[in-house]
Order: structure tokens, then sequence, then C-alpha cells
């Protein structure tokens, strides 16, 4: 047995556990002439991560330690935290102990003793990336890429014969090839996206930094158009053609996931909601739908979608288009005269849109009251109707503890003539009825599937963690609210009783934000936890297979409760659910960040035209370096700390404030602001106060 088997024996087994290396050479006997090869042996255990060396200097196995396996999240400033694969909180890891770990890369890591969430990386079990994007220069003898994402803390290494053509000064994509210890990573450039800091090659750059692709594979595209080229038939579906249906949507939308339908019967709604059926076409473990699953959810710009499926599908086949026979999944569910569901049934479908109907053409309807109904004769009575009831659902939904937060979300386009529009923030009736009617359709096919004990994809949204409850609560004392409630056992009744009471008040939009960013995020799982902020017992995604990948997992299972396959159901997809879940949670958090990035390059460009104007604001923010501003049209920037009114100013992170003797600052608070520059770089606005 070499010298290294011993050491490792010997510590694996306890005898040398958490020694340092004297007291284990001497508990082996190694000689004075063979301790220098001793030591190289340990060092070798430590590279393998075979063995660990602790800050106190001593030595233990990863079991011994308590190791474990995370995700590397990376901060601009060298310091990272380490997400462990099991859930539980993040281990903050100073740079020095990060062994050359990058941002998202699979480490295993132990925690530091005498400490409670600090962490040490052991070894890196793979590389997180595959590719970067940043600005290439070059020197006589090399090209590099300077990344444009901060938490990555290396240039990469170009040799010129894999620069693939770019000139200095290009935006970029870059894959990573080697990640030699000590040395800058190594790559070759795949992509060109133009110059650095033209807006084009930026939008294209943060697409490609979140590895997401317009184009489909050719063998994906062929798959799609065979299947949309069905023809349409009746195939034992319930026929709903002759009930008059509509959809509404935004103006842009070309992938219309539902349609509606209302009809009265005595004092009862008969309310339908109908979703395509893209499980006809995208069948389990197809190429499509790989890559459906692959791709997890569409994902919207402004000026692009990168949609889940190819367009003959999404804009196609499926998307329930006006005048067009579709197949679909419908959920037809009866309201008595209070807007209580009474029941519901879920039908194999086909359908016709009569018409397609925008947010903006319901709104003048519904606006218009007695008005005439113009070009709408048929559908301006079904749409006062479908106000009354969605009127009555909200007040029942009320009634029974729905937080009904009202965050403001930018609508930013690019009109015909190429202009950006980022109009203020609205949201019309139209859209809350829309909101509620597929909320009570989400609702009834989560009992449904939970009555039948089926494998399926709830989405749950868990009560706020107390301590951050708590922060809420201290937050909203500063504002002059004060609630009187246990972190340990909020409910949703009790955050909605909050933003009546911020409701009209200048602050109102910020408490809605503040007590968004308290909540936990919703998510997709197997296991039916309940909606807090809807207050729902049972609640899933079923309206949207278009665009969203537990949607479409939803209806497969719906299909075969349907047919009373229960057994089946259960076969398929009961090994699968607890892993969509996950995956399709993520894949939705990364197209979230996505998007919030693009729409934040807009803003900036769309505010670039407007250095010198002054704006109403609110501060939405609070940092030791400044304040963030908030305008109408949720566009937000920041005023520096040296920007603002000479004062000797000390940050209170707990109250979100700025206190100076003779100013403060504090989140809620408003005021007036002038543009005075925009920072493509960071995505960021300037403003100073006026």
């Amino acid at each position: 047995m070499d010298i290294k088997q011993r050491i490792y024996r010997a510590i694996d087994s306890g005898k040398a556990a958490h020694k340092n290396s004297g007291e284990i050479f001497r508990l082996l006997n190694v000689k004075p002439d063979r301790k220098k090869l001793a030591r190289r042996a340990l060092d070798a255990l430590c590279a393998n991560g075979d063995v660990v060396r602790s800050n106190d200097g001593t030595y233990a196995t990863p079991a011994q330690l308590g190791a474990f396996t995370g995700t590397v999240l990376a901060n601009s400033q060298g310091y990272a935290f380490i997400r462990p694969d099991d859930g539980n909180k993040d281990f903050f890891v100073p740079k020095k102990r990060l062994m050359e770990a990058l941002d998202r890369d699979i480490v295993l890591a132990v925690p530091v003793r005498g400490t409670e969430d600090e962490a040490s990386v052991v070894k890196i079990l793979q590389h997180g990336r595959r590719t970067i994007v940043g600005r290439f220069e070059k020197d006589r003898n090399a090209g590099y890429v300077l990344p444009d994402d901060a938490r990555f803390d290396s240039d990469i290494y170009i040799p010129l014969s894999l620069a693939g053509g770019a000139k200095p000064g290009d935006k970029v994509l870059a894959e990573l090839t080697s990640f030699p210890k000590g040395k800058m990573v190594g790559g070759k450039i795949l992509e060109v996206l133009g110059q650095d800091g033209d807006f084009d090659a930026e939008e294209l750059a943060i697409i490609r930094s979140y590895d997401f692709r317009q184009e489909f594979p050719e063998d994906v595209e062929s798959a799609a158009n065979a299947s949309s080229s069905q023809k349409i038939v009746p195939d034992g579906r319930k026929d709903f053609r002759d009930i008059l249906t509509i959809t509404i949507d935004g103006e842009d939308t070309r992938d219309i996931d539902d349609a509606i339908s209302l009809e009265r019967e005595g004092d009862d709604y008969i309310l339908g909601v109908h979703i395509a059926d893209v499980s006809h076409y995208v069948r389990l473990n197809d190429i499509v739908d790989r890559e459906a699953y692959k791709r997890g959810t569409s994902v919207y710009f402004p000026d692009r979608v990168l949609p889940m499926l190819p367009k003959s599908l999404s804009n196609g086949a499926c998307s329930l288009n006006e005048g067009e026979d579709r197949y679909a999944m419908s959920c037809v569910m009866i309201f008595d005269a209070r807007g209580n569901r009474k029941s519901y049934k879920i039908y194999r479908s086909i359908i016709r849109s009569d018409r397609r109907m925008t947010y903006n053409e319901v709104t003048a309807i519904l606006d218009a009251e007695g008005a005439k109904d113009g070009d709408y004769p048929r559908i301006a009575p079904m749409l006062r109707e479908m106000a009354e009831l969605c009127r009555l659902m909200e007040a029942n939904r009320r009634a029974a503890g729905e937080v009904s937060l009202d965050v403001k979300e930018a609508h930013i386009y690019v009109d015909e003539s190429g202009k950006i529009v980022i109009p203020d923030y609205e949201r019309a009736l139209s859209h809350r009825m829309i909101e509620q009617f597929m909320v009570s359709a989400n609702e009834a096919v989560a009992e449904y599937a939970e009555r039948r004990k089926a494998p399926f994809l709830y989405r749950i949204h868990e009560r706020p963690a107390p301590e951050k409850a708590n922060l809420f609560f201290s937050f909203l004392k500063d504002l002059g609210i004060n609630v009187r409630l246990n972190p340990e056992e909020t409910e949703p009744a009790d955050f909605q009783r909050i933003l009546d009471m911020a409701e009209d008040k200048p602050y109102s939009s910020v408490v809605n934000r503040v007590m968004l960013r308290s909540m936990q995020k919703a998510k997709y799982s197997e296991e039916n936890l309940g909606h807090f902020g809807l207050a729902s017992r049972c609640y899933c995604h079923f309206t949207s297979p278009i665009r969203r990948y537990p949607d479409l997992f939803v209806h497969r299972v719906l299909k075969e409760l349907i047919k009373g396959d229960d057994g089946a159901a259960k076969k398929l997809y009961a090994p699968i659910a607890h892993e969509a879940g996950i995956d399709t949670s993520e894949k939705e958090r990364i197209a979230d960040a996505a998007e919030r990035d693009v729409d934040d390059l807009y803003k900036v460009m769309y505010m670039n035209d407007r250095i010198g104007e002054e704006y109403d604001a609110v501060i939405s923010g609070v940092i030791s370096s400044g304040i963030f501003a908030e305008l109408a049209n949720t566009i937000e920037g920041m005023v520096r700390y040296d920007l603002l009114p000479d004062d000797d100013y000390e940050f209170i992170e707990d109250k979100m404030a700025l206190r100076g003797r003779r100013h403060s600052f504090r989140i809620g608070d408003s005021i007036k602001v002038k543009v005075i520059g925009c920072d493509f770089g960071t995505r960021r606005v300037q403003f100073s106060l006026v």
C-alpha cells in the first residue's frame, strides 16, 4: 500500500481525521526522508477532492466535514454564494475560498467550521457556462473577450486562428473550451453579433447570454410542419362551434391560446374557457416535445418572440384564429347569480372563434355603456354579461382573502415606424376579466386532477418566510401603516388588508412592489401546497399550452383522466412529474430574467431621447449609494448619492431609507426628477433631483 492510500485510509477511518499534517505523519510513523513524498500525496488527495484541508490546517474527508454539492452564484465584487442542490439556505463564499470556481459552476463545497453560513469550494465538478458574451479585443499575438457579465471573473483568451473574423470592438458570442488552473479561460468565437454599443447588437447579446435561439432545428421544424397539416375532424369531441366564442388578446398577439364563451340559463352564467389542444399535435417524447421541454416557455421581447413551439403550430394549427375550426380542451363552468361556481365539466372539444378581439376594443365597448354596439351587435351584450360575472368573481375572491397585487409592469412595444413606445401603466376591466376566467378554469382543472389522485403539476405559492414578512411589516410601520400580525402565521387576507390601507396613497405602488419581494416565488410542483397569493387551496396552469410547458403536461394528464384511464396517467406521468416541476420552474425563472434585462435595455434607449426632461416619480428603492425612482410608465432610474442634497446621510437598510440631519429619503416618497443620462452598459437611467 503506497503512502497516499495509507493517508487516505487513516483519515477516512476517523483515526487521523481533523488532524494537521504533522499529527497525521506521526500517527503513520512517516520517516523524515519520506515526509516530502507524504506531503505531495496529501496535496494530491486534496486536489482530487478526496480530502479537504480546513482553514485551521486540519484534514478530513468531505463526508466528515458535511460536504454538499451546489451551484456557484457569483457577484461582480468577487465573492459568491453557493446554492445547495437540496434547496437549503445559500452559503457565502469569499473569493479566496472559491478555488477558481466561476459563476454557475457546479461544485463540491464544505461549511467553514465556526461559521453558520460560510463555505469553501473543495472541487469543481462541472463548469456551468458553455458560452459567454462580451467585447472582442486583440493585441499582436492573441485575442481576448471581455465578458459583459461582471459576475464571470475571467477574461477569455482567443487564439487569432479561432477569432472567426471578429474585429476589435465587436460584440461576440464565445464558446468556452478550456479552464486551465491559474490561467485565463480559453475559447473560440462562435458568432459576431455587431459593434459593441449598437442597440441591436446589445439586444442580441442579452438573448445569446441566456443561450436562447429563435430558430428551431430543421428536423423539429419538419416534424411540426407535418403535424400541423392534419385536417380538423370532430373525432368524438364535444362540438362548441355553434356557440358564440371570442378571443381577447393584445394588439400584437399571434399565438392565441384561449377563447371564451358565455351563455345565460335563468340566473346562472355558463362560462366556457376553451384552450388550444396542443397535446393533439405534440406527443410525449416526440422530437417537437423534446425541444419544447428544453425551452420550457416562450420568451417575449418588445420586438420579437422566442416561441416554445415552431410557428406552424404556435401561430398556425394550435392558435385559435378567427373563423377557423380548432381542437381544444374546454372547461365549462356554471356560476350562480352571486358568482359562485356551482359545477364544471372538462371536455376534449372542437371550437371556432367568431371574433378576434383586443383588450382595447373590449374596453371601448364596456366603457360605451348603452351606446350603439356598432360592429359588435352579438358580442357586446355577451361582453357586458362577462363584465358582470367578472365583478362578482372579484368580490368573491376578495372576500376569500385573495392578495390582489397591482404591480406595475411596462408594456413596451415597437410601432410600425420602429419607434419604441412605453405607455403609462393601465390595467383595464378587459384584462381583469380574462384573468378571472382563466384563474377559475385553472382552479377547476387542478381540483379535478387532485380528486382523481393523478400525477400532476400544480402551480404553488407558499406562505412568505417569517423573516421577510417581518421586514415588510417594519417597512409598513415607517410608512404609518401599523399592522399587528404574527410573521409566522400570515394569511392572504392579512396582506390584502394592507393593500387596502395603502390604496390611493402616493406610495401604493411601492407597497405592492415591496409586498411582492417579501413573498415566495410561485413555482411548479407535483405536490399540491396551495397558492397563497390567490388564497386558493388548489391551483394549476392549464390555459397557455402554446407558450408554457407545464400547461401541456396538464393537458396530457387530463386526456387520460377524461378517457377514464387513471392507470395510464400514473404510469406515464408519475415518474416525470417531480423533475418536470423543477425544470420548468427554472426555465421560467431564466426567461423572466432575460425579459427584464431586454426591457431595461429598451427603457434606457427610450429615455436616451428624453435627457433633460422632468417627471414626477416615487422612490422605489434605497441603497447606500443612492435612491431609485420609478416613473408612471414603470421606468426606474437612479439618483446617485453625490447628486443628493448635501447632508450627512445614514443608510438604514431595514427602514429602506437614507436619513440625514436636514433631508431624508425613504421608499414610497414622492419626488420630482430630471433625466441626466443613460448608461447602456448597466442598462440604467440616471436621474437628478429637481
